[in-house]
């Protein structure tokens, strides 16, 4: 409980130790995530997003927490074509 308290604290300039050591944490674990995807994927072709959700099945915060992102950038694609399409009709109308 305490390690929560202590990383919730918003620091301005962090030591530049703790976000090397972070960015190492980090990228072990998405190191580690994709190898864990690509052997279900050797098995079936291809890496696919189901893959990494079906890694962290168990883990449900972090599972609903990557559907809520998925869905976010689906939105955010829509929303982008959408404008995309806007901008054509308009440009095609002058």
């Amino acid at each position: 409980m305490m390690n929560c308290h202590i990383m919730s604290r918003h620091v301005t300039s962090p030591l530049l130790e703790t976000v090397a050591l972070v960015e190492d944490i980090v990228v072990e674990y998405v190191t580690a995530m994709v190898h864990k995807a690509q052997d279900i994927a050797s098995k079936r072709g291809k890496l696919l997003t189901e893959y990494f959700l079906f890694s962290i099945r168990k883990d449900l915060p972090k599972l609903n927490r990557c559907k809520e992102l998925l869905s976010m950038n689906e939105e955010l694609k829509q929303a982008r074509k959408a404008f995309d399409v806007d901008e054509e009709k308009m440009a095609s109308a002058e």
